[in-house]
């Protein structure tokens, strides 16, 4: 997989909100997603991705359907899942649904792999948590032998064996993938066992205690006799004009997602005082464009990462400010990266 810089944007789906504080419908925020992706591609940035989730506080649990209306309405932006939750689907319908996606796009699909931070789709599709791990490793293991195109014949734990089996459609060029992580040192080796690239969820604290995940990775592919592979960084963000009004924007939507999450999971929300120290020289890449483009470049050297991918959307955010943010990134964020980093 090439190494070049990409910069680009996610979203979870987050049930938007309007100007005037009142909630869009699902249905409506899905249609202002395909709008997002339109502007991220009129804007110049490279991919738009979207998370999978099976709850009523998110609009998307089919990513692969919102990336398809995507394709459609746009030139040359790659489309990515962020992330398709491995462990509770078949790796089998997974790449199928993804080559179907790269042949409608003209071979613009990604795909990125995860356990999930959360978990709704365990029960909602009968599989017990308490094999939350096995699964992810045994499906892992599949996807990576189906993922070049050839006949595979497999057995595992979690799913019927494969004999001589390949992925229908068959795609004319291969579908990148990556395998996210969070902070654990099994994560980012079990990614490079099978030769696959990392995107690092980096969402809160300095994103330089990172690198010697970046690093393990690195040293893992060469034990395990991989080709060298590129290291992503995920993180959320918002960009204004300037840094004050970025983080006045965006701070009543964060504050409510963290408040709902630390309710849902018994811990303490994050306070402002947290969010102006993230938002300052933490994991948060919220700010003016040059604020943001300098700590964009600086986390990007300082893990040996060349991709980078700003979770724009969070709570019940206006989808004007979120074509706000967009905009801003694409048009003056992005290309001062690009500056920044070819000054070395």
């Amino acid at each position: 997989m090439s190494s070049a810089l990409q910069l680009g944007v996610d979203t979870f789906g987050d049930v938007a909100g309007r100007a005037d504080g009142t909630e869009m419908t699902p249905a409506e925020t899905l249609r202002a997603i395909v709008a997002e992706a339109e502007l991220a591609d009129r804007a110049g940035l490279d991919f738009f991705g979207i998370g999978e989730h099976h709850r009523a506080d998110y609009a998307v649990s089919s990513p692969e359907m919102v990336l398809a209306a995507i394709g459609a309405r746009t030139e040359r932006i790659h489309v990515t899942s962020a992330v398709t939750v491995l462990s509770s689907d078949d790796p089998v319908r997974v790449l199928e649904r993804f080559a179907t996606l790269q042949g409608l796009t003209g071979g613009r699909a990604e795909i990125i792999v995860g356990r999930g931070a959360y978990t709704e789709s365990f029960p909602l599709f009968g599989l017990p948590l308490s094999r939350y791990e096995e699964l992810f490793e045994d499906r892992l293991d599949l996807f990576a032998k189906l993922l070049p195109g050839e006949p595979v014949t497999w057995s595992g734990t979690t799913r019927a064996p494969l004999e001589d089996q390949r992925v229908h459609p068959a795609v004319e060029t291969p579908i990148p993938a990556w395998v996210a992580v969070g902070g654990t040192p099994e994560s980012v080796v079990r990614a490079a066992r099978h030769g696959l690239p990392v995107m690092l969820a980096i969402i809160g604290g300095p994103p330089a205690r990172f690198a010697p995940f970046a690093e393990l990775h690195r040293r893992s592919l060469a034990e395990h006799g991989h080709a060298p592979q590129p290291v992503g960084v995920h993180s959320p963000g918002y960009i204004a004009e300037t840094d004050e009004q970025a983080r006045e924007e965006f701070w009543p939507h964060f504050s409510e997602v963290m408040d709902r999450l630390g309710r849902e999971r018994g811990f303490k929300g994050m306070s402002r005082e947290r969010f102006d120290a993230d938002a300052t020289a933490g994991a948060l890449m919220v700010g003016s464009p040059d604020s943001v483009a300098r700590r964009i470049a600086e986390n990007l050297r300082a893990l040996g990462a060349s991709r980078f991918s700003m979770k724009y959307s969070s709570g019940h955010m206006p989808h004007e400010l979120a074509m706000k943010s967009i905009e801003l990134y694409g048009r003056e964020v992005a290309p001062r990266v690009r500056e920044l980093l070819a000054e070395g």
